[in-house]
């Protein structure tokens, strides 16, 4: 795999740090707890979607884009990310965000990562009901903007496309060079799978590296038949864009588990509270409500049923998101 043929722009810091948590550890009395530290990727609080947008923004500027569009939930950290790397590279930024949280908070409607969107310059142009089809109503305000004389370039929600996935398999790449400079074996990947792009990702990178490490992703919102498929899916249109042999992933290299999506996404659980306060309290490091939250709840949970071996080394990757802490004060 050579990622250098992609086009890609420097907007992150990396390679993020690798951690031991060793007070998480002990308390759990399970595997060897480590941390990929995707939330201190650098772009406006940092987190794992500015991976994707490195290739992603790049083939916008490689196009003559003048404009980026792009939609998620109303504390999308995914808009966040977008509107800063448009603020970095000169572009204009439009999100759209979509209400999937019911009974919402003023603080989750208009602080956290709403306030970071407008302070960094990203326009919202609307608010939309849940269940809405977003990826079209980003289709009908890039061709109003082409009418207008702009050159809109639409990222899908998450940055999950092929050439979003490519800032994972890139973390991939990455974690195994960690890996090997630090002596450390890695036996588990776990991390929060929402809209596919990291998960596919980190799954090409790591199986088509014949690195034998297992991803387990824990979702955040879909049912596990539908997010299995769906990364199944990304998997699938990722290694075609690569060029990369079709037996090099396989069907059963997808794992996802979504026992603790709760009532829904964005809805808090009383693990994903207890698994960021833990991890605040004895380890010092934030997580966020929606997804590494949710994703360490789900590795605690897996760790206290004896999933996996007392002596394995466990990596989680954390998505970043903390800023969406704001919009959940009254919780913590």
């Amino acid at each position: 795999m050579h990622l250098g043929a992609y086009p890609r722009i420097r907007l992150g810091h990396f390679p993020t740090p690798l951690e031991f948590m060793p007070n998480l550890t002990k308390h759990l009395g399970g595997p060897n707890l480590y941390i990929k530290r995707d939330d201190c990727t650098g772009l406006a609080t940092g987190g794992n979607k500015t991976r994707k947008l490195e290739f992603l923004v790049a083939q916008a500027l490689e196009q003559g884009a003048d404009t980026l569009i792009t939609q998620g939930a109303v504390q999308s950290n995914h808009a966040r990310q977008t509107v800063a790397a448009a603020a970095k590279v000169g572009l204009q930024c439009k999100i759209l965000l979509e209400q999937r949280v019911t009974e919402a908070t003023d603080e989750y409607e208009h602080s956290g990562n709403v306030l970071l969107d407008r302070l960094l310059g990203g326009e919202i142009v609307g608010r939309y009901p849940a269940g809405t089809d977003m990826q079209q109503e980003m289709e009908k305000l890039a061709a109003e903007l082409r009418s207008a004389g702009h050159k809109p370039y639409v990222i899908p929600g998450g940055g999950s496309n092929p050439v979003g996935a490519l800032g994972y398999v890139g973390c991939a790449q990455e974690l195994l060079n960690q890996s090997f400079e630090t002596g450390l074996r890695i036996d588990h990947v776990v991390h929060a799978t929402g809209s596919t792009g990291t998960q596919a990702g980190l799954v090409v990178g790591l199986r088509s590296s014949n690195s034998g490490i297992p991803v387990y992703g824990v979702s955040v919102r879909a049912p596990k038949d539908k997010q299995e498929e769906n990364v199944w899916k990304l998997v699938q249109a990722t290694v075609d864009y690569m060029g990369l042999p079709t037996s090099s992933v396989e069907r059963a290299d997808v794992v996802a588990n979504s026992d603790y999506v709760g009532d829904g996404y964005g809805i808090p659980t009383d693990s994903m509270i207890e698994a960021v306060r833990l991890t605040a309290e004895l380890e010092a490091i934030l997580l966020d409500p929606v997804y590494s939250g949710k994703g360490m709840a789900g590795l605690i949970a897996l760790i206290r049923s004896g999933h996996f071996k007392k002596n394995e080394n466990v990596v989680f990757v954390h998505t970043g998101g903390a800023v969406g802490l704001y919009g959940y004060r009254q919780l913590f």
